[in-house]
C-alpha cells in the first residue's frame, strides 16, 4: 500500500524534496539572523535576539557595500534590459548577415566559466588603461547580464502572433502606437523576467566583480571578506530581507497573472 502510494506520488515527492533542498540554506540564514553570537562568528546558535534587526547597518561599511551593489544592479539591469530587448527583437524579426553567428555568440557568456570571463575582462581593461572601479564593474555586469535578457525576451517575442500588430496597423495605428499599445504589453512578461534575472545576477556576482573592482567593495565581496575575520549577524538580516522581497515579488507576479487570466476567462 505504502509503496503503491509512493509510486503514484513519486514526482510530487521528488519536487518537494528538491524544493526543501533549495530553501533549506535560506531558512538557516533566516534563523541565524535572530542569533546573538558570543564570538565574532555567527555559526553556532547562542540565544534569540532582535538586536541585528533593530540596527541592520550596525556592521562597519555593510550598508555602504549593500548600497553600491544595489546601485550597480539597478544600472546594469536598465542597460542590459534595454539593449537585450532591442537585440532580441532584431534577431527574431529581421534577417541580416551574420545573424546565425550572433545567435551563437549570445550564448557564449552564459556557457563560459566566470573565472575565464573575469580574467579576459581584466586583461581588456588593463590594456585599455582603464582604472578599475565602479565603471569597470558596471561594464562587466552589463556584458554578462545581456545574454540572459536576450534569451528571456527572445523566447517571448518568438511566441508573439504578428497578426496582432498587423491588425493594429490596419486600424491606422502608427509604428509608435503599435509598439506601445500592442507589441510592448505582449512582450512585457519576457522583458520583466529578463530584468529580474539580470538584477539578481548582478547583485549576486562575486567572481567577475572581484577581478575588476579595484578598491570597490560590493555586498558579495563584503560577505566574503567577513567570512575570514568574523561574520556579523547583520549579513544574515540583509540576506533574509532580500529573500523575502524576492519571494513577495514572485508571489505578486503569480497572483497578478492568475487574476488577469480569471478576468479574461470571465469576459
Amino acid at each position: 500500500m505504502l509503496l503503491r502510494w509512493i509510486r503514484r506520488n513519486l514526482v510530487v515527492l521528488a519536487g518537494l524534496l528538491t524544493l526543501a533542498y533549495l530553501i533549506l540554506p535560506n531558512i538557516v540564514v533566516m534563523v541565524f539572523s535572530f542569533n546573538a553570537p558570543k564570538g565574532r562568528f555567527n555559526y553556532a546558535w547562542q540565544e534569540f535576539s532582535l538586536n541585528a534587526w533593530k540596527d541592520p547597518c550596525g556592521a562597519p561599511d555593510l550598508c555602504t557595500a549593500l548600497g553600491l551593489s544595489l546601485q550597480l544592479a539597478a544600472w546594469a539591469t536598465l542597460a542590459a534590459t534595454a539593449l537585450g530587448t532591442m537585440i532580441a527583437f532584431a534577431l527574431v524579426r529581421y534577417r541580416f548577415r551574420a545573424r546565425g553567428a550572433i545567435n551563437s555568440l549570445i550564448f557564449l557568456p552564459m556557457s563560459m566559466p566566470e573565472v575565464v570571463m573575469a580574467a579576459s575582462l581584466l586583461t581588456l581593461f588593463l590594456n585599455m588603461g582603464a582604472e578599475l572601479g565602479f565603471w569597470t564593474v558596471l561594464i562587466a555586469h552589463i556584458m554578462f547580464c545581456l545574454s540572459f535578457v536576450v534569451v528571456a525576451v527572445k523566447a517571448r517575442v518568438m511566441s508573439m502572433d504578428p497578426r496582432l500588430e498587423e491588425a493594429a496597423r490596419d486600424l491606422y495605428a502608427g509604428p509608435v502606437q503599435t509598439f506601445l499599445r500592442v507589441t510592448l504589453p505582449i512582450a512585457a512578461p519576457g522583458i520583466a523576467a529578463g530584468a529580474l534575472l539580470a538584477f539578481a545576477l548582478s547583485f549576486d556576482d562575486f567572481i567577475i566583480t572581484n577581478f575588476n573592482s579595484g578598491s570597490t567593495v560590493t555586498f558579495p565581496m563584503y560577505v566574503w571578506g567577513s567570512a575570514q575575520r568574523g561574520t556579523p549577524v547583520q549579513i544574515n538580516v540583509i540576506g533574509t530581507a532580500m529573500f523575502v522581497i524576492a519571494v513577495l515579488v514572485v508571489v505578486a507576479g503569480q497572483f497578478t497573472a492568475a487574476r488577469r487570466k480569471r478576468t479574461e476567462h470571465l469576459q
